[in-house]
C-alpha cells in the first residue's frame, strides 16, 4: 500500500508541475526516482516470473525426455 500511496503522491506533484505550478526540483526528483523504481520493481517481477516460466517449461521438457526414453 505505501507504493501505491507514493506512486500516487508522485503523480499528483506532475500534475501540479502540469497545471503551471513549480514543486522544488528535489521533490521532483525524487518524485521521478521513485516511480522509476517502481518501474524497475515491475520489470524485475516480470523477468522473475518468465524465469519461473521457463524453469517450469524445463522441468515438463525434461520429465517427457525421460518418459520417452523408456
Amino acid at each position: 500500500m505505501k507504493k501505491i500511496a507514493v506512486v500516487f503522491a508522485s503523480a499528483s506533484l506532475m500534475a501540479l508541475a502540469a497545471c503551471g505550478e513549480t514543486p522544488a526540483n528535489e521533490t521532483a526528483n525524487a518524485s521521478n526516482a521513485v516511480v522509476e523504481n517502481v518501474v524497475e520493481n515491475a520489470m524485475n517481477a516480470s523477468d522473475n516470473a518468465m524465469n519461473a516460466a521457463n524453469a517450469a517449461d524445463n522441468a515438463a521438457m525434461m520429465a517427457n525426455n525421460a518418459a520417452n526414453a523408456m
